[in-house]
């Protein structure tokens, strides 16, 4: 896609591999390509396809589910070819989620954790910074459940153990024949900071040293040493590798008390990979971070009760 053409080359790679969310993404990218390129705004190309502006638009941010014939509609609105529309057509109509996992939980999980899980689920890479605690792919449940919350905010006893064993069902993208590549740096505090007893922390720390050892897990340490680093005040995750090797389909995912973002602006992706690039300079390497790591781990041993 250049100067916001379609070209041949982009036509032969719509395929419709990876998963709906990515498809809908592919589509979506298609759509706002095809619209600028017959110089329409979302409204006129609503007008000219017998849809909403609001449908348009909802369809190139891959909002929702997709009904392929509105995507019939908008292609002949754009003037497209037969074999491309086909193509087209039949993007839309694989784009929607049928043997997702968490399908069945949906009505009990928020919006921003469905779109979550899909993103794990399809990406082939997660790029990691965290701090404060150990992030949710790497959690034991013990740990997990000791995550202190405000008491507003407690769980009901179902409630928690559905989102301890949606937690849990998470991590098992990592075992698959072919997992994701997944690069973690953790701040110095999540393996410092206590959550529960020494033995739930000696526990945890156990783990990330076994996960580090799985060929597709990169994990590092960003050490107290190193100062601290404007782009690594907050956590994120950078979801790539979604169909192909096109950044353009990167997801960052940010997480905050009353929700979350995910943002797919091109500066936005360019700041959070070279950040990401940049912290991973600064962090210890992956052999000195496991003794680090084991350094804590040792350190919660010795002050079990």
């Amino acid at each position: 896609m250049t100067n916001g053409t379609v070209s041949e080359t982009d036509t032969a790679s719509l395929s419709g591999e990876g998963g709906p969310t990515t498809r809908r993404r592919q589509l979506g990218l298609r759509l706002l390509a095809l619209r600028e390129a017959a110089g329409l705004s979302a409204e006129e190309a609503g007008e000219r396809a017998g849809m909403s502006k609001a449908t348009v638009s909802r369809y190139e941010r891959a909002k929702g589910n997709v009904r392929w014939n509105q995507v019939d509609q908008l292609c002949r609105a754009y003037g497209v070819g037969d074999t491309e529309r086909r193509e087209l057509i039949e993007l839309a109509k694989n784009s929607k989620a049928t043997e997702a996992w968490w399908l069945p939980l949906a009505g009990k999980l928020p919006g921003h954790l469905r779109m979550l899980l899909a993103l794990e689920n399809e990406a082939s890479s997660i790029r990691q910074h965290t701090i404060g605690v150990v992030p949710g792919l790497l959690q034991t449940r013990d740990y997990a459940q000791a995550i202190k919350v405000t008491p507003e905010a407690a769980l009901p006893p179902a409630e928690l153990d559905t989102y301890l064993s949606t937690r849990m069902q998470r991590q098992q993208i990592l075992d698959r024949p072919t997992p994701p590549r997944y690069h973690v740096i953790l701040d110095e505090s999540v393996i410092r900071r206590p959550v529960g007893s020494p033995a739930i922390m000696a526990a945890q720390l156990q783990h990330l040293l076994k996960r580090a050892e799985q060929p597709h897990v990169t994990m590092q340490v960003l050490p107290f040493s190193s100062g601290a680093h404007s782009v690594g005040l907050s956590s994120f995750i950078v979801f790539g590798g979604f169909g192909g090797p096109d950044p353009a389909l990167d997801v960052v995912f940010l997480e905050h008390p009353v929700g979350s973002l995910f943002l797919e602006e091109a500066p936005v992706l360019t700041e959070y990979s070279q950040g990401f690039a940049h912290l991973c300079q600064q962090a210890l390497d992956p052999d000195a971070s496991a003794e680090l790591i084991d350094e804590a781990r040792q350190s919660y041993l010795n002050n079990r009760k």
